[in-house]
């Protein structure tokens, strides 16, 4: 393939585009940047034809592995299909020329969507508040701490001590730190992969200020015994926040403030088919219910009788989280989503993704072993300790999976399973893809025992073979130097 870098594709007068004449009188540099600021030299970008600049960029894609392009079974993370009608909408000029300061009065069609996102949003979740400006999936776990912080000094007490189960997302024990808890508790699972009731029992003191469940876990297990961890909490008047991230797994079947949770954050770039991955905009909304209600971020957007406004009425408010009010465009794509699935279509998502994950782990079941004897959700752990033992472990299954096109599912997550692959397969693929993925995880364990330096030397088909991870990891170099 032809993948110069864009730099060595340039020469002196090549033109890839031609802006537009100005349509406002030109003035000088220097009367609109401070002379300190501005460049002594022209910047010295690369002179490339267009025809060029496509080329290079469509062969990038190519050598990506992404959504479009294959499947993308990564465990916990819900790498589902982005339909293209939401990057059509969200692409649709009036959208794409808002300006955030404009006058609330020629912004009312955004205004509507985001309140009519929030009450979808609600719907779906069973709150009663919501705020949609934290900006991913650990920023919302953030803003959920801060509530629960604030709402117990609004009781006039200090607590420093967040419970954790050990199944749950690797960033809730960041989030806690990072939002002032002290003191943050692992509490283990029982042999059913279920949260330890006696462990949970032991943990319970006065200082206890939440709990963070992950539901399904990372397991992909069903936490089943909410109401009397419920009980629990309500003996030290704790709250429970729930990691709304696998939540595809519950649409239209139960909802967590029906649940007996007190707040709980979406990830509109999982569950809701917006874009993920690739450090792009993501969106974490916050739900809550009446007990934290009034301390949300601010400004809500609210329905008036003159149309839609942006409201900081809530004096006991955390304040704001983010500029402005959100990532809009992760709004509009979550919107059509669910104008496009309907009521009617949601428990549809959730059910399929149960079956297609249960469907796998069943056809899988016999060559590796589950971490769990238990029936999951809408992702699975496969334990890769037989596959170890034969002379290749889970990281040389996950390099080989890509000489076969998939991307390999989440690795050594959750730490509670040896070797652990946590596999999610997602509503939106296909029988047969799944037989592909499952039929070729059923090939190379054959590969493994008769020859393991197979997959030592994998992946062979990839643009980039195997690197030095931890050497990438402590050198970090992301710089193209011209030469």
């Amino acid at each position: 393939m032809y993948t110069k870098l864009i730099f060595e594709l340039s020469h002196e007068g090549r033109v890839g585009h031609v802006l537009p004449q100005l349509d406002i009188p030109a003035q000088p540099l220097d009367s609109l940047i401070p002379k300190n600021l501005l460049r002594e030299t022209p910047a010295d970008l690369p002179q490339v034809a267009e025809n060029e600049v496509v080329r290079h960029y469509i062969n990038l894609s190519n050598l990506n592995h992404h959504v479009d392009k294959a499947f993308y079974p990564l465990g916990s993370c819900t790498m589902k299909y982005n339909p293209k009608i939401n990057e059509q909408i969200a692409a649709l000029e009036p959208f794409v020329l808002l300006h955030p300061e404009q006058p609330e009065s020629s912004a009312q069609g955004a205004l509507e969507l985001m309140y009519d996102l929030q009450e979808y949003l609600l719907e779906l979740s069973g709150f009663s508040g919501i705020s949609l400006q934290p900006a991913a999936g650990a920023h919302g776990e953030l803003v959920g701490l801060m509530l629960i912080q604030k709402y117990h000094q609004m009781k006039g007490r200090r607590r420093n001590t967040i419970l954790v189960p050990d199944s749950a997302h690797g960033t809730n024990p960041a989030s806690a730190r990072i939002a002032g808890f002290t003191n943050v508790r692992t509490i283990p699972s029982d042999i059913r992969g279920r949260v330890d009731m006696d462990e949970l029992r032991a943990a319970m003191n006065e200082d206890v200020a939440a709990i963070m469940l992950t539901n399904p876990s990372t397991l992909g297990i069903f936490e089943d015994q909410i109401m009397e961890i419920r009980t629990l909490m309500d003996s030290v008047d704790a709250l429970m926040y729930m990691d709304g991230a696998n939540m595809n797994a519950l649409f239209g079947i139960v909802r967590p403030g029906d649940m007996g949770f007190d707040v709980m954050h979406l990830n509109l770039h999982k569950s809701f088919s917006t874009p993920h991955g690739g450090g792009g905009p993501g969106s974490g909304p916050v739900a809550v219910n009446n007990k934290l209600k009034d301390f949300l971020p601010v400004p809500l957007v609210v329905k008036t009788d003159k149309g839609y406004a942006f409201s900081e009425n809530l004096p006991n408010s955390i304040g704001r989280v983010q500029s402005f009010a959100g990532n809009f465009g992760i709004f509009v794509r979550a919107y059509v989503y669910i104008r496009m699935i309907g009521r009617e279509g949601f428990p549809k998502i959730a059910r399929h993704s149960i079956i297609n994950a249960n469907y796998l782990r069943k056809r899988l079941s016999e060559a590796y072993d589950t971490g769990y004897d238990a029936p999951t959700m809408h992702e699975f752990v496969l334990s890769a300790e037989k596959q170890k033992n034969k002379g290749a472990k889970a990281l040389d299954i996950a390099k080989r999976l890509l000489d076969f096109g998939i991307h390999p599912p989440t690795v050594y997550f959750p730490l509670i399973v040896k070797e652990a692959m946590m596999i999610e397969p997602t509503e939106t693929e296909s029988r047969e893809m799944l037989d592909y993925f499952a039929d070729t995880l059923l090939t190379i364990d054959k590969e493994i025992e008769q020859n393991p330096d197979v997959l030592h030397n994998a992946p062979v088909n990839t643009p980039v073979r195997r690197l030095d991870e931890a050497g990438a990891a402590r050198s970090l170099d992301v710089n193209y130097y011209k030469k």
